[in-house]
């Protein structure tokens, strides 16, 4: 791996766990030092982190990590909901059946992976994960792919704010055992509807944690 991916990775990766909190400096040499890479390939993973959006140009400090507050939320909430829409609309007329059918199957057991066993909850998120890769699969539009893709890390960031709702977490399990199921039958209008009332909680209980996490 080129040292400039390893640096990215490894950056992206503490921004979104928020082991680098919004604000977070990232001076060249101490970055440079701590990931053992050159200044060179260090400022390439920084170019892309700011593709990203994941950090930006602040005037008297540098490059810092970007924030991310309740506007945020709302602006990524709204092109979440236009770009999942489609792609589940589009997944529910053209999925193999085969694959949301054992995917609706998993997410039936997905109560049991929301336990204190593991507090990361990764073995879920897996599964929400391979979700997504079917449905981006399944739409056929590498076009609405890359966009999705190009959001996601943001969201990931997003989710960290409320990451410890069991509740939630549980009632969003149900609710993507309802999306896969439309998905698995063909039933495109469902699959957008069931998507919206899932964006729509997710938003409302982000924006509810919101204020104790990100003060």
């Amino acid at each position: 791996m080129r040292a400039s991916e390893r640096a990215y990775l490894a950056l992206r990766d503490d921004i979104l766990h928020w082991r680098l909190e919004p604000g977070t400096v990232l001076a060249e040499v101490e970055q440079s030092e701590r990931l053992g890479v050159s200044r060179t390939p260090l400022r390439e993973a920084l170019g892309r982190l700011a593709a990203d959006g994941l950090v930006a140009t602040q005037r008297g400090r540098g490059l810092v990590v970007t924030g991310v507050s309740t506007d945020t939320i709302v602006q990524l909430f709204e092109l979440r909901q236009v770009l999942e829409q489609q792609a589940a609309r589009l997944a529910a007329q053209r999925r193999d059946a085969d694959v949301f059918e054992a995917l609706r199957d998993e997410f039936t057991t997905a109560p049991d992976l929301l336990d204190d066993r593991d507090p990361e909850h990764g073995t879920y998120y897996d599964l929400v994960s391979r979700f997504d890769s079917a449905v981006d699969d399944a739409t056929g539009n590498p076009y609405l792919v890359g966009a999705l893709r190009t959001l996601r890390p943001q969201l990931v960031r997003i989710r960290r704010v409320s990451r410890d709702d069991r509740a939630r977490l549980r009632a969003a399990a149900g609710e993507h055992q309802l999306i896969v199921e439309a998905i698995a039958h063909g039933d495109a209008a469902l699959a957008a509807s069931a998507t919206h009332v899932h964006l729509h909680n997710s938003l409302r209980n982000v924006l509810a944690s919101a204020e104790r996490k990100l003060a």
